[in-house]
């Protein structure tokens, strides 16, 4: 795990405490930190959990810390909503452009 001993040091948490709120061993926890070792998936979203981070930062597949959520852009614009947005995007770029020119910049 690229940044499990990082995360951990950063938030004061050691090893023993780690191991316990993850229901693993210490020595679990050593070998994951020294790449020994993998953890089980359940292991590693238990981690990425406790320290509030996604998984792909935790694994050094990305530097962005956050947690990404699934977003349904369906549940959260209305039908109105919707509707200007396929119409917007059925414009050809000039008409597109209009409408961008009558919003303001700062909204």
């Amino acid at each position: 795990m690229l940044r499990l001993k990082e995360l951990r040091h950063a938030k004061g948490t050691s090893q023993q405490d780690l191991a316990d709120v993850l229901h693993v061993t210490q020595q679990s926890i050593y070998k994951y930190e020294a790449e020994k070792a993998e953890p089980d998936l359940d292991v590693i979203i238990g981690i990425a959990k406790y320290f509030d981070v996604s998984v792909d930062y935790l694994i050094g597949y990305t530097d962005v810390p956050i947690r990404y959520e699934y977003y349904d852009i369906k549940k959260s614009i209305t039908s109105q909503e919707d509707r200007l947005l396929k119409y917007y995007r059925s414009l050809s770029k000039e008409g597109q452009n209009t409408i961008q020119s009558l919003i303001p910049q700062k909204i």
